[in-house]
């Protein structure tokens, strides 16, 4: 740590065994930073994080996922000693445990969610002693930055406590937010509003989200900052140079989580049109596929069938970084037809990287990233056709504008240096 900075604690949000955009990203950020000679701790919530790189998070998880549960729903879970409540919260038995094929239905968290947001007023309200607890005794941090402002339920103990500024990194919470149902989403946005206004900044990645989120929690937007969204571009290098000696092709590449939500069915009903009138035509997917979205995905792969197509159908399942590496270089064309407002896209910056061009729907943080990049084109949200037509008109040559533009702005070190100003300021 280089002297006069001052020393952070990032908390992330885990997402049991499941590879996440957030978590991902968090991780990136915070490996950078102290590359650049930040003293930053990475420090999980629910699960340990996966990331298909170094992990940089400590080995240690408060507000246990298995203990937040048993907290809300069995009263005596409130009161254990606190070598049952260790052994409940111990990273590796939660592993052992999220290692399965859990299924999280924001849908069905209502009531969990509101406990959550309340903080010292809700259920988990021993938890939130257990962090202060943590972060006053080990972390010792000078400035507090949460992955979501859903996390944020201790926001008015760790100001009181702590007395340190606490930013907000804001990604996602809304979509979170809309599969809530009645009462819990209106209560909860309640509870949001009120936490906000004890924040002392926030960061999101595009003029479109920060503009929604000023208005979905009423926040003023001078407490906003917009950093870039950042990858590790040389993981793509390779990828990028092989792509040189290849012939432009028709191998049509999804890698996101395998759900309706994303728009996997967009993406086999473009395909399917398309090999109608192509032989050339190949569709790969890879990404998470939880147990609730197994007979959807069953569904799409029938259609696949019913066409005759599986012989130019890959499903890379969920793969590791080698993995996804593999999947780049064999797609030559790259769209993930998200149907809710995507606030990052992760995915988007991976495939420019690699030189692909992409495709996306014209909403989300979308618009700006192709218009800056000019490493693909937008097609009308949930227009199948539009879809199939855009797939067909994007250009090669703009997989190239747009891995120009990666490099350049898209990269961990440009999302480091842009947080880091924040912080010192």
């Amino acid at each position: 740590m280089e002297p006069g900075r001052p020393r952070i604690t990032y908390i992330t949000a885990g997402a049991g065994g499941m590879y996440c955009g957030s978590c991902i990203r968090d991780n990136a950020l915070v490996g950078e930073l102290n590359e650049m000679g930040w003293d930053v701790t990475l420090l999980p919530l629910y699960t340990p994080i996966r990331t298909d790189e170094e992990d940089r998070s400590v080995d240690h998880v408060l507000f246990g996922g298995i203990n937040v549960f048993l907290q809300q729903k069995i009263p005596l879970f409130r009161h254990l000693p606190g070598f049952f409540d260790r052994w409940l919260d111990n990273p590796k038995f939660i592993r052992r445990v999220a290692s399965g094929n859990m299924t999280v239905d924001a849908s069905h968290l209502g009531a969990m969610t509101l406990s959550m947001v309340k903080g010292e007023d809700g259920y988990q309200k021993r938890e939130v002693k257990k962090l202060v607890r943590w972060l006053k005794e080990v972390a010792k941090p000078d400035i507090l930055c949460l992955t979501n402002l859903l996390v944020g339920g201790s926001i008015p103990a760790l100001k009181r406590e702590l007395g340190i500024p606490v930013y907000v990194t804001l990604q996602g919470d809304d979509v979170f937010l809309d599969e809530l149902v009645e009462p819990w989403q209106s209560q909860v946005l309640t509870a949001m509003k009120s936490l906000a206004t004890q924040v002392d900044g926030f960061i999101t990645f595009s003029e479109f989200y920060r503009d929604r989120m000023v208005d979905l929690l009423d926040i003023d937007p001078a407490k906003f900052r917009i950093t870039p969204l950042g990858i590790d571009t040389s993981d793509f290098d390779s990828v990028a140079q092989s792509r040189k000696a290849k012939e432009p092709g028709k191998n049509l590449g999804y890698f996101a989580r395998i759900c309706p939500e994303k728009g996997f069915d967009l993406i086999v009903s473009a395909f399917l049109k398309l090999a109608e009138q192509d032989n050339d035509w190949r569709l790969s997917a890879g990404g998470w596929l939880s147990a609730k979205d197994e007979e959807f995905f069953e569904v799409q792969k029938q259609r696949i069938f019913d066409a005759h197509l599986e012989d130019r159908f890959v499903y890379y399942g969920s793969p590791d970084h080698e993995g996804k590496l593999n999947f780049f270089g064999s797609v030559d064309l790259f769209c993930v037809p998200a149907r809710f407002v995507e606030p990052k896209g992760l995915y988007i910056l991976e495939a420019m990287a690699c030189g692909i061009p992409v495709v996306a729907p014209d909403r989300g943080a979308f618009p700006e990233l192709i218009a800056q990049s000019g490493g693909g084109l937008l097609f009308e949200s949930e227009s199948v056709e539009d879809l199939v037509e855009k797939l067909q008109d994007v250009e090669p040559a703009a997989g190239d504008m747009g891995r120009e533009w990666v490099v350049e702005n898209g990269s961990r070190r440009a999302m480091a240096q842009a947080t880091a100003k924040i912080f010192e300021a």
